[in-house]
């Protein structure tokens, strides 16, 4: 077996996977206590230490990666993410990048590149973008024809919330979190237009319960289709194995009545 052969099985391996996690959540769990005061002042040298490590780990990692595909290592995306976050931990965290030094905890998100299911999760969610799109359109067309209504009518008497188009559309986001919209928002508005509510109680209807709604829709379709991509994709490979190996086993009986 060549070196690239192993280096391949290694990164390949279960163990390999797993041991990365393991690191991963680690890391993740020292990025935390740096926050600490008194934990950096107990065991701050201990948890500098381990972050030095992860990284070296790290860049172990992504090397064996680089050695065993060679420039196929950059076809992959989920490769050329995590040489992004490791290399961002490389720059150092000095006066003018100090922003870094808050960014190293996006180390974890590593773990959406590693944990398979997390994969799926992406992928699903990246193929659902252009449904997405739809709905964002609808939404947003809902919330500016809205926000125009909602100004005209309750500007005047409510010019904080409705004074303007910003305020308006920033008050029925509001609304539409049903963050105290009722007590908060709404009612205040009835006690001058008792009427307010066949404004609200439909926005409230159709941007919370149908428009959101129709959103996880998609995004859970599109999971969903991906997930039975994969699983085709593993049928197919399971089918190909069999018909190779009924090929072999013909292969023998036809050799077998030839001797």
């Amino acid at each position: 077996m060549t070196l690239q052969a192993r280096a391949k099985a290694i990164v390949e391996a279960r163990w390999f996977e797993r041991f990365i996690i393991t690191v991963i959540v680690i890391n993740a769990i020292g990025l935390g206590m740096e926050t600490s005061p008194t934990v950096m002042d107990a065991v701050g040298g201990v948890v500098q230490q381990l972050d030095r490590i992860a990284i070296a780990i790290f860049v172990v990692e992504l090397l064996l990666k680089f050695f065993a595909y060679r420039l196929a290592f950059f076809r992959n995306g989920w490769n050329v993410f995590d040489l992004a976050i490791v290399s961002a931990a490389l720059v150092p965290a000095g006066d003018q990048f100090s922003v870094l030094r808050a960014l190293r905890i996006l180390r974890a998100l590593r773990l959406v590149s590693v944990v398979p299911s997390m994969r799926k999760v992406i992928v699903g969610l990246f193929s659902a973008i252009p449904s997405i799109g739809t709905v964002i359109v609808m939404l947003l067309l809902l919330f500016y024809i809205s926000a125009v209504m909602a100004t005209k009518l309750f500007g005047g008497a409510f010019p904080e919330w409705f004074g303007t188009l910003g305020a308006s559309l920033y008050s029925l986001f509001q609304i539409m979190t049903l963050e105290s919209w009722s007590m908060g928002i709404v009612r205040p508005v009835m006690e001058v237009f008792p009427w307010a509510w066949a404004f609200f109680v439909p926005f409230i209807l159709l941007t919370s319960f149908i428009v959101l709604n129709l959103f996880i829709g998609v995004i859970v379709n599109a999971m969903a289709e991906a997930t039975e991509d994969d699983a085709h994709s593993e049928r197919e490979m399971i089918i190909d194995e069999l018909r190779a190996l009924r090929s072999e086993i013909e292969q023998l009986r036809d050799d077998g009545r030839m001797g």
